[in-house]
């Protein structure tokens, strides 16, 4: 979904610094006696045509944008709602996220309080339920991640393996044929990855899962006993331990390389990673890509939503901006143009959306291809603590990859760190 990376490694200095210069710099009046909003988001969410018409349409408002990547963005969220001053009219929180702002929501204005709950039916019911806690509304839904799986067609072929997105998927309905295809992969074509990181894998089957490392019931931790959560760090790390995974954490300068290169055949896709593929590839491996189903068909993998701080000065402007920018005509036109795919039932059934392809990757049907896993998406309960569990089974997947650990050591190191996480 953005083109600045999701989940670079950030200094805290540069937090430190854009603090200073974020500081004051929320809603005010602008120079000319225009009310000026702030929109802060992790990585490009394709907004700038959009905030140039709505600033040409309402000539007393001036919109900012702070653009930075997630780390940078959450770290200082976090900061800014402790100081009580600093943040931006509207910001952007991923639904990784959601969960822990749903907390603090006395932070924020709840939306009900200007009719976003009169809204409710412009999204799927599980993205509305996401962004709402006890009647409030935290937030106005963007995107969505339901999930695809993009493939290599050169390598394919060069494997001696179909390369018709429909043949493909019959190869890989569920994951343990994803398994077995690649180990079919690998005896072809050894020095070639089939898949770009064993994260990749374990983090597309556990969004299929209704749950993962907590309870829905009582959020309590369930990762040791969640068999979905085994069973995907099991194949995930097996497919590592064998080396048939390039090790390139997604969104990292070396998985930059490795899409370039061409040294891993398959990555399970959100919509929003097409622009990462396309951009990381660069026009010389235009048409070697290709986009088929996901194994398991559907599952979701990030989203966001637009929230407004009680810090803003113009909460109802804010609103009405926010408001306007997830609705489903900006929605349509922000699939159309960067590919994100809307969270609105009404966009992305919309004809011209379904029947939207990609040149990039060999004029695949992406539109009806997302549209597909979107209708059929089941998505997982987020725990309040998610964010801290979650890193701790991606590090242990690392260490399999980089041959430190094995899968049985890694899962139990992964278990035992998770837990001391949320302590």
């Amino acid at each position: 979904m953005r083109k600045l990376t999701r989940r670079p490694a950030v200094a805290v200095l540069t937090t430190a610094l854009l603090l200073l210069v974020t500081a004051c710099s929320g809603g005010s009046a602008a120079e000319g006696g225009k009310i000026k909003l702030t929109v802060a988001t992790f990585g490009e969410f394709g907004y700038a045509p959009l905030f140039a018409q709505y600033e040409k349409d309402h000539p007393n408002v001036e919109i900012q944008s702070r653009v930075t990547d997630f780390d940078t963005h959450f770290k200082t969220l976090a900061t800014q709602l402790a100081a009580g001053h600093g943040a931006a009219d509207i910001v952007a929180i991923e639904e990784q996220q959601i969960p822990k702002y749903l907390g603090v929501k006395d932070k924020f204005v709840n939306l009900a309080d200007y009719g976003a709950d009169q809204l409710q039916n412009q999204w799927a019911a599980w993205k509305w339920a996401q962004g709402t806690k006890d009647g409030d509304v935290l937030g106005l839904g963007t995107d969505m991640g339901s999930l695809a799986m993009c493939y290599r067609r050169d390598l394919f072929q060069q494997a001696g393996l179909p390369t018709d997105r429909t043949a493909v998927a019959a190869l890989m309905p569920t994951w343990d044929a994803y398994a077995q295809l690649s180990q079919r992969f690998t005896d072809k074509l050894p020095k070639v990855k089939f898949a770009d990181s064993a994260g990749t894998v374990f983090t597309a089957m556990l969004n299929q899962s209704p749950e993962n490392y907590f309870s829905a019931r009582d959020d309590s931790y369930i990762a040791d006993t969640n068999p979905s959560v085994r069973n995907a760090f099991m194949l995930a790390g097996t497919l590592a331990q064998k080396g048939q995974t390039a090790g390139a954490t997604t969104y990292t300068q070396a998985w930059n390389v490795a899409i370039k290169q061409g040294t891993f055949a398959t990555i399970a896709c959100p919509a929003w990673m097409l622009t990462q593929i396309k951009e990381a590839g660069g026009d010389g491996n235009t048409g070697k890509w290709d986009v088929t189903t996901v194994p398991g068909a559907s599952g979701n993998q990030g989203g966001s939503f637009l929230s407004i701080p009680k810090q803003s000065e113009h909460p109802k402007e804010a609103y009405d901006l926010a408001k306007w920018l997830t609705a489903p005509e900006q929605e349509k036109k922000i699939f159309l143009s960067d590919g994100i795919l809307p969270s609105e039932p009404s966009v992305y059934k919309d004809p011209q959306v379904v029947a939207h392809t990609d040149p990039y990757f060999s004029g695949a049907p992406i539109g009806r291809i997302y549209a597909a896993s979107a209708d059929t998406l089941r998505p997982n309960y987020r725990g309040l603590h998610d964010a801290d569990v979650r890193p701790e089974f991606g590090r242990a997947l690392g260490r399999i990859e980089d041959g430190s650990e094995k899968v049985d050591q890694a899962w139990q190191d992964a278990v035992k760190l998770g837990r001391e996480a949320i302590k």
